[in-house]
């Protein structure tokens, strides 16, 4: 249970990050850059990938294919977070888990039993009410937790995918996703410095840094997390998904005054009783 605790903060600690940066004006395209360059660091170090082990054969699309959505998708967390804060920025993650669902029921043909089908809607109706703005708003910038929500969703059917491939250990290529992520982090840098003349600064470094840390303890813990409920991971499932709305919840409502109507209210509750559904769908 500590490990998915740890996991817990750490995925809720790189949202509090972002929404700090804001104070100080940082560049989030530099932190999501140094945070790979210390994620990598720290994979390299805990998981020591063979990188001799790796082929043509490997799953290069899939690597690809993530190594650019990560950064870009990190992006978008860091504006949805800005723009309509943690509570509802992390609630929209949580829900990502709808898209590689969906994908199993309708690309997959997967049978559905009814708790999942209850889960579906009602974490359907839990997005309408999260992403819902407060009436003193003028503004409801619900774009940005929407790319969130499906960016997130089509990761973690990317992600899945490495993982039913047995020929190269997952950490290794998790390392080389983290590596592919770093390069298309760099060329954005790089632009914003050719046409826009945006240096690259010690405070986005040390954010990345920071960053990057909770980054991968983040994946180390919830990894560490299923090595120990491997007889049930239903329980990391439920576990990391609720334990991230409602510290998320607790965290931007009382240390960052974020607002929320009592739809939005609703919303995270319902989007609570959705993620449990869904977990006793997998178990019955």
């Amino acid at each position: 249970m500590l490990f998915l605790i740890l996991s817990i903060i750490c995925s809720v600690t790189i949202g509090i990050i972002f929404k700090i940066t804001r104070r100080y004006n940082c560049n989030s395209v530099q932190i999501i850059t140094f945070n790979y360059v210390f994620a990598i660091l720290f994979s390299y170090l805990a998981f020591s990938p063979n990188l001799a082990e790796v082929s043509k054969t490997n799953p290069w699309n899939i690597y690809i294919a993530l190594g650019v959505l990560l950064p870009v998708v990190f992006v978008m967390l860091a504006a949805s977070i800005k723009h309509m804060g943690i509570v509802k920025t992390d609630a929209a993650q949580r829900l990502s888990l709808f898209i590689p669902i969906l994908a199993a029921w309708f690309i997959f043909k997967e049978e559905f039993n009814i708790y999942k089908i209850i889960g579906l809607v009602i974490g359907f109706l839990a997005l309408l009410f999260i992403l819902r703005k407060p009436s003193e708003n003028e503004q409801n910038k619900w774009i940005y937790p929407a790319i969130v929500l499906l960016g997130f969703g089509v990761i973690d059917i990317l992600f899945k995918q490495i993982a039913l491939y047995s020929t190269l250990p997952f950490t290794t290529s998790l390392f080389l996703v983290f590596n592919i992520a770093l390069v298309v982090s760099l060329l954005i840098v790089i632009c914003d410095l050719v046409l826009k003349k945006v240096k690259p600064e010690l405070k986005n470094i040390l954010f990345g840094a920071l960053a990057g840390i909770f980054n991968f303890g983040n994946i180390l813990f919830y990894l560490k997390a299923h090595q120990s409920f491997s007889k049930n991971p239903s329980t990391v499932f439920a576990g990391m998904n609720m334990g991230v709305i409602v510290l998320g919840s607790l965290i931007g409502i009382l240390f960052f005054k974020e607002k929320l109507s009592k739809m939005n209210f609703l919303g995270v509750i319902l989007a609570l009783i959705s993620i449990i559904f869904i977990v006793y769908s997998q178990i019955k």
